[in-house]
């Protein structure tokens, strides 16, 4: 039963946030109101909030599906042979290879909220990543594990910033390289932390 709920609360998420991308390609997002949101998705506004706390937040969800548990499951997949900075590296590059393309695109490069709260996505990569770690290492020093799980997740956003950036005319850029290898380029910086890590258990 528990799955059942579950799956519906999966397909609910799922409704909102479509709903909202496809309002605000329609109107704009200053045009969408929460109601909207929650009416076209055939749920009561109270509902939207168990959810969302924000319209930014809902479309957001649409265009860059949460990553965070899909980067860890990741993870936890690569190869035991793998380094933990080769894995690292790997499972989120891998999140990241389908990018927001066409009018999402545009509608995340244009808004500033937008813009912010597709940022800020990425942080939510810490916690699961952190508990990844752990597992694959067996390092079970928490503080070690969440330290360099918050310097991932840091490193991480500052690709996705740089890959989604504005100039000081307001003509937004999009860097002709793609958003995973950036990600890559910026994560290898961390490589002898996360080596570092594995060998002091050695």
């Amino acid at each position: 039963m528990s799955g059942l709920r579950e799956r519906k609360k999966i397909a609910t998420r799922e409704a909102l946030s479509a709903a909202a991308l496809r309002l605000a390609l329609e109107r704009g997002p200053e045009n969408v109101r929460v109601d909207d949101i929650a009416e076209a998705a055939g749920v009561s506004p109270r509902t939207y909030n168990n959810y969302f706390s924000s319209r930014e937040q809902a479309i957001v969800a649409a265009i860059g599906a949460e990553r965070a548990h899909g980067i860890a499951d990741a993870l936890l997949a690569r190869p035991a042979e793998e380094s933990l900075a080769e894995a690292v590296v790997a499972a989120i590059a891998e999140q990241y290879t389908s990018e927001p393309a066409g009018d999402a695109l545009t509608l995340i490069t244009t808004a500033p909220a937008l813009r912010e709260e597709y940022v800020k996505t990425v942080l939510s990569i810490e916690s699961p990543l952190a508990s990844a770690i752990a597992a694959r290492t067996g390092v079970d020093d928490e503080l070690a594990t969440a330290v360099l799980a918050a310097a991932i997740s840091a490193a991480a956003r500052v690709a996705v910033e740089r890959w989604i950036t504005r100039t000081e005319s307001g003509l937004v850029v999009v860097p002709a390289i793609p958003l995973a290898d950036l990600l890559r380029n910026a994560l290898f910086h961390l490589a002898p932390a996360m080596d570092a890590l594995v060998s002091r258990e050695r």
